[in-house]
């Protein structure tokens, strides 16, 4: 229980808590898919619990309090996961530890804009990019190209003024577009630190002559090179801060009602850094993978199956092995049912004799099924389905070499498909 008008602290998956909140927060948390669950309190009038589920961060309730969600993980892990599934080779190359730099921060929105503005005053320490952009005007006097149907449509041929487009040298790029759309959604983010805040207000300072982003639009478009390489992981970082879109509640009267903050999903998360890290092991066994491969069930593709990642061989034709990936503990028994028989379905379709599931915890490292009236193979067994943990709070060089044995072991079962 909390006290009216403090902040609510919830833990990922931790149990409910019970808070006063206004209808109209309540509803806009109930239907915003931010938590696992809102429901009044059945025992207090004007109270509602709580319960988180598997998103992470902070965000301001209209009306009401601001609603912290604290991970299981440890931020600074957390944070590792995120830059690796972004960019896997830069974000081990840059840091050391492979880690992202949160400062002493161990909530994830302080954590979040420490990481931001650090990257991005590295990515400006040798002053801002700039580069050329197309810019369209109407000015008194020709320069650069003269757009004719224009100038006919608006002025009937009449000149000036003159209808223009010109390359203008400029740091109005899409690159310091993101960086300052990161900078400006991070300064409205509830628990930012006020030393971190001063420090992001001076980056956007720094990335004035950059145009603000229009909300609702996709982000502009920018393409790796040797003149951006020093941004590219600032640019990482910022689009997934400025693609994390707040939630809205959209009430009966069609107005939609604002839920401002920051959330990651850790199902989500997880799943990218694990198939992510997979791909990028399973490259040197010479072999590829598809992140999300679609295929059907059925034969009149009414159902359709998405496995998290499908190992192919290395000219993408063949399928090896596919691979699940479950952000959740195991039961006691160790057995999910529904996962295995979700993974039989994969290696069926497939043709396959191994469908691996890959889990954030578990009591053991693996365990494996043989299923009961599948045709032997080879080597006299079934379909074979396995089961490994990954434990998130490990080193990340011990995670990527878990991960690597993972890879190993895919590329050794993989070149055996069903008769």
């Amino acid at each position: 229980m909390t006290e009216p008008g403090s902040d609510v602290s919830l833990r990922e998956h931790g149990p409910a808590v019970s808070v006063r909140l206004s209808a109209e927060a309540g509803r806009a948390l109930a239907t915003s898919g931010i938590l696992h669950s809102a429901t009044p309190d059945p025992e207090r009038v004007g109270y509602w619990l709580l319960k988180a589920g598997s998103r992470v961060g902070a965000v301001r309730t209209p009306g009401g309090p601001v609603v912290r969600i604290m991970p299981k993980t440890p931020v600074s892990r957390l944070f590792f996961l995120l830059g690796f599934s972004l960019d896997p080779a830069r974000a081990w190359r840059d840091s050391g530890e492979g880690t992202v730099d949160t400062g002493a921060h161990d909530d994830v929105v302080p954590a979040l804009a420490h990481a931001v503005e650090r990257q991005i005053d590295r990515a400006l320490r040798r002053g801002v990019l700039q580069g050329y952009r197309e810019v369209r005007e109407s000015a008194l006097v020709v320069r650069g190209r003269l757009r004719e149907a224009e100038q006919i449509r608006r002025h009937f041929g009449r000149m000036p003024p003159v209808e223009i487009a010109y390359d203008a040298y400029t740091a109005d790029i899409a690159e310091n577009r993101i960086l300052r759309a990161a900078t400006e959604r991070l300064l409205r983010l509830p628990g930012v630190p006020g030393p971190v805040r001063r420090r992001l207000a001076h980056q956007r300072v720094r990335l004035a002559e950059a145009r603000p982003l229009i909300r609702g639009r996709d982000l502009p478009p920018w393409q790796p090179s040797r003149l951006n390489s020093r941004y590219r992981s600032a640019l990482r970082l910022a689009e997934a801060v400025v693609r994390g879109t707040s939630p809205e509640h959209r009430p009966a009267d069609g107005e939609p009602l604002a839920v401002d903050g920051f959330l990651l999903d850790m199902n989500k998360l997880f799943e990218d850094f694990v198939t992510v890290a997979l791909r990028e092991a399973l490259h040197a066994h010479g072999l590829t993978a598809r992140l999300q491969d679609t295929h059907h069930l059925d034969r009149a593709g009414l159902v359709r199956i998405r496995p998290d990642l499908v190992v192919r061989s290395g000219d993408g034709r063949t399928p090896l092995a596919v691979v699940d990936t479950k952000y959740k503990v195991e039961k006691a028994d160790g057995l999910l049912n529904a996962d295995l028989y979700q993974a039989l379905a994969y290696a069926t379709v497939l043709g396959l004799r191994e469908a691996h599931l890959v889990y954030a915890a578990g009591r053991v490292p693996e365990r494996r099924h043989e299923v009961r009236g599948t045709a032997a193979g080879p080597d006299g067994r079934g379909v074979r389905l396995h089961q490994h943990s990954l434990d998130l709070s490990r080193e990340p060089a011990r995670l990527l070499t878990a991960l690597g044995q993972i890879a190993s072991r895919l590329a050794k079962d993989g070149p055996q498909p069903r008769s």
